[in-house]
């Protein structure tokens, strides 16, 4: 029963820090120090990354109209129009799986280290703070997704693929990068949105299957504890996509860039007295 408790708040965690570019895997490391799932360290592990597809869901389901294109509702240039959509996702997300498939175990087995989470998220803090100034007084010359290019694609990809470093955050660095690109953040935040849909579907099958490979099962326990926390995060999810799309409207991503390097530096300063 513990588990479940726990397992709510390691959801709750996801469910916040999946989108917002504050890096769900790096919060998820540090909460995980004092928030342990007793159920084995290949559990654990495997956990951590599953309840992702949670929040993957809330996507699907807030933007399934958008993103459907088999509707009915829809017209011939509006169906096409959303494939071209999901073909310039796909494009996005070859990097990830070039660079990131391959590297994905070792940066699992020697980065996700507190030392390591906290210097990306002071690094990518700081460059948020500092992109924003560039560009505050530029008008952006991406305005809609239909305006994004294959190659613009590509290059957000590119972007994404450098959070496979924990703490980078996988939706921090495709907003920056989309951002650099000419995109404006409502832009940038929708398209990071979208490509969260196949990688971390990717990275979910990946880790259950890793985790069935190497001869392991799952209890009843284990199964009420990964729906808990998938469904937790899922609903959190769904909150704070709708606040993040309503708070850039409005708001530059420099309150991100400054708690990202609050929350680092407050880890760097517990290393060394704990």
């Amino acid at each position: 029963m513990l588990d479940i408790f726990r397992a709510i708040i390691i959801g709750i965690v996801e469910g916040i820090t999946e989108f917002l570019p504050i890096s769900s895997t790096g919060h998820i490391d540090l909460v995980s120090q004092f928030v342990q799932i007793s159920q084995g360290k290949a559990f654990e592990d495997m956990f951590e990354y599953v309840i992702q597809f949670g929040a993957i869901m809330a996507v699907v389901i807030l933007y399934f109209s958008k993103l459907n294109p088999f509707s009915f509702r829809k017209s011939s240039q509006e169906k096409k129009d959303t494939w071209t959509l999901w073909f310039k996702v796909i494009v996005a997300c070859i990097p990830s799986i070039v660079i990131g498939l391959p590297l994905n175990n070792f940066m699992d087995e020697h980065l996700h280290k507190p030392v390591v989470v906290a210097s990306a998220l002071i690094i990518y803090g700081i460059f948020f703070i500092i992109i924003e100034n560039i560009y505050k007084n530029k008008t952006p010359k991406v305005t809609s997704l239909a305006s994004i290019g294959y190659n613009t694609a590509l290059y957000i990809g590119l972007f994404q693929a450098l959070s496979i470093v924990p703490g980078t955050s996988r939706s921090g660095a495709t907003i920056l990068g989309a951002i650099i690109l000419g995109a404006s953040r409502y832009v940038a935040t929708e398209f990071s949105f979208f490509l969260a849909i196949p990688t971390m579907f990717g990275v979910t099958i990946l880790k259950v299957g890793s985790y069935l490979l190497k001869g392991h099962t799952f209890t009843g326990e284990q199964w009420a504890v990964l729906a808990t926390g998938t469904f937790v995060s899922f609903i959190i999810a769904v909150v704070a996509i709708k606040w993040l799309l309503k708070f850039v409207q409005t708001h530059d991503f420099k309150p991100f860039g400054w708690y990202r390097i609050v929350v680092g530096i407050i880890v760097l300063i517990a290393m060394v007295w704990l």
